[in-house]
């Protein structure tokens, strides 16, 4: 099990905001910015990696059940979605790695906490 916690420290995300999420387990990985196709695909626990950063991205994430939102290539995210990431205790994290580097090393992450167990 890879908490929200432990992934953002292994791959030097910084996190923004919800704290008081960050002991979510991670799950799997969903990349998409068309928040439509997230709310139909994306499964609980997955850690959601996209270039939107309006509030309509916490409301989505909130409904997804997703363990956390991962926005990368260090975009700027807007204030109105910090504040209602924040009171629904949603982990908002910022990369300066590109959306396909983040899948991969969540990928490896994964894949060594799996041979670790089976070992």
């Amino acid at each position: 099990m890879v908490t929200v916690k432990e992934l953002a420290g292994k791959l030097n995300l910084k996190v923004v905001t919800g704290e008081g999420g960050l002991h979510k387990e991670v799950q799997g990985a969903y990349i998409c910015d068309l928040l439509s196709w997230v709310m139909s695909r994306a499964q609980k626990g997955n850690v959601w990696i996209t270039v939107q950063t309006n509030v309509n991205v916490a409301a989505v994430a909130l409904l997804t059940e997703v363990s956390c939102v991962i926005v990368p290539e260090d975009i700027k995210i807007d204030e109105q979605t910090i504040v209602k990431a924040n009171n629904e205790n949603i982990p908002l994290l910022s990369s300066s790695s590109k959306a396909y580097e983040l899948a991969v090393m969540i990928h490896e992450q994964f894949t060594m906490n799996h041979e670790k167990n089976d070992g």
